[in-house]
């Protein structure tokens, strides 16, 4: 396993003997993975989000090609071999010859950037690798945003507006891949910044940088990823999860509620209203609700929790948001849950749930150092028992806050 950046370029460069691609002249592009504390699956939903960019990493090399020709090379997909295309050749959205190929992620970024105008004339070689676990802690954003700053960067064209950039890379997952995601994964690596919490405001589009308060506990980010692979959003739960809250929103709206998300269902006795008027008839769409209504209020005591640095409460919070996410919202997954359920047995961790878009990938807890060792036993000892057929797949990965996005000019 690759777990800094000098690993990461002396396999890029075995990579690029593979690929016969020359990273003479080459820059490599290092994208972060993300970790959102609060709230999960609340950025469709209209909610306030906060999280950290975490050191599981995308690395690209990088350099213009000459001409309008695309050449990349994965290390996390080489039977995909090497994509290769002209800018503006790109196969239609959405469409079944991308849907298994990690290049639907290149021809996404060429067909969004044309399609708002942004005229691309020169293509790049690359050769990537990533250590960032399969779900839960977004690949697929941070692929995006690296190829989308790489190519604008090598075309010259300059972008200010950092919510300009997350609004692109979403539209590469929404309207290219067809993955149904919100904005949370890329605003929580785009933005991101070491040893700060990432603060996101929908209403304004504002970003702050939020210390931990001072004399705040020790702690530990632990992602658990469980070896399962979750295809894409578009094929998961989340997709369904996503329709139900719309689904509702409509509903309330017909209904002569005043809203345009869920997340506009602020106040107590309003989302008891609805819970009483709609629980019959709407069982789920009321479930869905009540972890969103939740998980607001939570994020509001865990933001207060985070600037006095009572980081317990902190952990408490992201383990009843996991509760909700699991019992409410019902988008975890079976081996997720295992994860869960072998760390919360253990003293010193703080906090644990599910990240991500659902069914597989990894979950994450809140640990203090000195509990990190019994997390890490307990995982070894558990969880193949548990979950056999990835007994030889799961990881566990102490993080660190990290800026979102970096560039090594001389990485060779």
């Amino acid at each position: 396993m690759v777990t800094d950046d000098r690993q990461a370029f002396e396999s890029i460069r075995e990579l690029a003997g593979q690929a016969k691609i020359d990273l003479k002249g080459m820059k490599v592009r290092r994208t972060s993975s993300r970790f959102c504390i609060g709230v999960e699956h609340g950025d469709y939903n209209g909610t306030e989000l906060f999280g950290v960019g975490t050191d599981r990493f995308i690395w690209m090399a990088y350099r213009p090609s000459g001409s309008g020709k695309m050449r990349l090379y994965s290390g996390n997909f080489p039977g995909d071999g090497v994509i290769e295309f002209e800018l503006g050749q790109t196969p239609a959205p959405k469409s079944p010859q991308i849907a298994e190929t990690w290049g639907r992620f290149p021809f996404g970024v060429d067909y969004i950037l044309r399609r708002e105008g942004i005229a691309l004339k020169q293509g790049i070689d690359a050769v990537l690798y990533g250590n960032i676990p399969g779900g839960g802690m977004s690949r697929s954003a941070s692929l995006s945003l690296n190829l989308i700053l790489s190519l604008l960067e090598v075309n010259g064209i300059k972008i200010d507006d950092g919510m300009r950039i997350v609004d692109l890379a979403q539209a590469v997952e929404n309207d290219y891949i067809g993955s149904p995601c919100g904005k949370l994964d890329q605003i929580m690596i785009l933005f991101s910044r070491e040893s700060m919490g990432t603060y996101y405001n929908p209403a304004k589009r504002s970003i702050e940088y939020i210390p931990l308060g001072a004399g705040a506990a020790d702690f530990r980010i632990v992602s658990l990823d469980t070896g399962t692979v979750r295809p894409g959003l578009e094929k998961s739960t989340y997709k369904v999860r996503r329709s139900e809250c719309e689904e509702f929103v409509a509903i309330l709206q017909k209904a002569g509620y005043k809203l345009s998300c869920l997340a506009d269902v602020k106040d107590s006795s309003l989302c008891d209203k609805i819970l009483k008027q709609f629980g019959t008839s709407n069982p789920n769409h009321c479930d869905r609700l009540r972890y969103i209504a939740g998980a607001q209020q939570r994020f509001y005591r865990m933001l207060d929790a985070w600037k006095a640095g009572r980081i317990e409460e902190v952990g408490a919070i992201f383990r009843a948001d996991g509760i909700g996410l699991r019992d409410q919202y019902k988008i975890s997954g079976p081996e997720l849950e295992t994860m869960c359920d072998l760390v919360r047995t253990v003293p010193g961790v703080l906090g644990e749930r599910m990240l991500g878009g659902g069914d597989k990938g990894a979950s994450g807890a809140l640990v203090r150092p000195a509990a990190v060792a019994a997390v890490e036993a307990a995982v070894k000892t558990g969880y193949p028992r548990s979950a056999p057929d990835f007994a030889d797949k799961f990881a566990v990965h102490i993080c660190k806050v990290v800026d979102g996005v970096k560039v090594f000019d001389k990485p060779w």
